[in-house]
């Protein structure tokens, strides 16, 4: 696979279905089950369905998404950060998950950097969003971080659950 970009520690991949087992793993982690939701993804083939109706709809679609972020050092998937337009925001948002082993290293601000990157130049994308839950001081500091400014409130799902909206012009 070739790489959509890369960092220092990180090569950034589109995903694919043989990264159904990694994709699993990745969202049932407590972080992602707290911070994102349960995404009822409990085997291969739910992760695969996954994998199908979004990454891949989203590369065909929009020509990008969220992608793998794989450690150079050890040739092996550590998490997410990509890409999604919803249906429910005006603007592209930015996202990104990891495994427990590889929070709070750098990671997210590393890859973070590499897609709004690829956001403007290669997407020509001028505004990015980012949502997250209140109480996700890890997602919020590194949007700070980042430069997203806070903007508002919104209740964007269904689940009427109420996520603060950042936004960053590129």
């Amino acid at each position: 696979m070739i790489a959509e970009a890369e960092t220092e520690r990180l090569l950034i991949e589109k995903f694919t279905l043989n990264d159904a087992s990694f994709f699993k793993a990745l969202v049932n982690t407590p972080h992602w089950i707290k911070y994102i939701g349960d995404r009822n993804t409990k085997t291969i083939e739910d992760a695969e369905e996954r994998i199908k109706s979004g990454h891949l709809e989203s590369y065909k679609t929009n020509g990008f998404g969220f992608y793998k972020l794989i450690l150079k050092e050890k040739n092996i998937p550590i998490g997410t950060c990509g890409l999604i337009k919803r249906d429910e925001l005006k603007h592209v948002d930015i996202g990104f998950a990891f495994l427990e082993d590889y929070e709070r290293q750098g990671f997210g601000y590393e890859a973070s950097i590499a897609i709004m990157e690829l956001a403007k130049e290669k997407f020509n994308i001028k505004k990015l969003l980012a949502i997250t839950a209140p109480y996700n001081i890890g997602s919020i500091k590194l949007l700070e971080k980042l430069s997203f400014r806070y903007e508002k409130r919104v209740k964007p799902f269904e689940d009427d659950e109420e996520l603060l909206l950042f936004a960053k012009d590129l």
